[in-house]
């Protein structure tokens, strides 16, 4: 399958709003880590909004493949350049406004809580979508 613009953008949405969400009440309950609140969702948020504008770079880059394929690996890149551009953003120049100060806010949880939501999206994505939405596949990732 190789995902349209649209498809991408459904499914990272969805995947985000799910499992993201999921993931990450615990961290936000308090019960992985020591400092429990909302941030962990703010910077879910700052995943999908961010996200959708790498979407279209990543959409350029899949149309100059030879084989317009999106394979693993550089969803994998993908999700680094994601997570060094959410955490400049968060914790290091803080240009990003979030309820904790950014001194406040430990580095590790920020990595635990991205690299957690990251794995349970990306094996979402690459088994759960094609049982609960078995024409995503054939349909450019659309699932509307």
């Amino acid at each position: 399958m190789t995902p349209t613009l649209l498809g991408r953008w459904q499914t990272r949405l969805l995947l985000l709003a799910t499992v993201g969400t999921f993931i990450s009440i615990p961290f936000a309950i308090g019960l992985i880590g020591f400092q429990p609140g909302i941030i962990y969702f703010w910077i879910i948020a700052y995943v999908a909004i961010f996200g959708i504008f790498w979407d279209i770079v990543y959409d350029q880059i899949q149309k100059r493949r030879w084989d317009r394929d999106w394979p693993a690996l550089y969803q994998l890149l993908a999700g680094v350049w994601e997570f060094v551009f959410v955490v400049c953003g968060v914790k290091i120049i803080g240009f990003l406004p979030t309820p904790v100060p950014k001194e406040e806010l430990p580095f590790f949880l920020i990595i635990l809580h991205y690299g957690m939501v990251w794995l349970a999206v990306f094996i979402a994505s690459q088994s759960i979508m094609r049982i609960l939405f078995p024409r995503w596949r054939f349909h450019g990732g659309r699932w509307l």
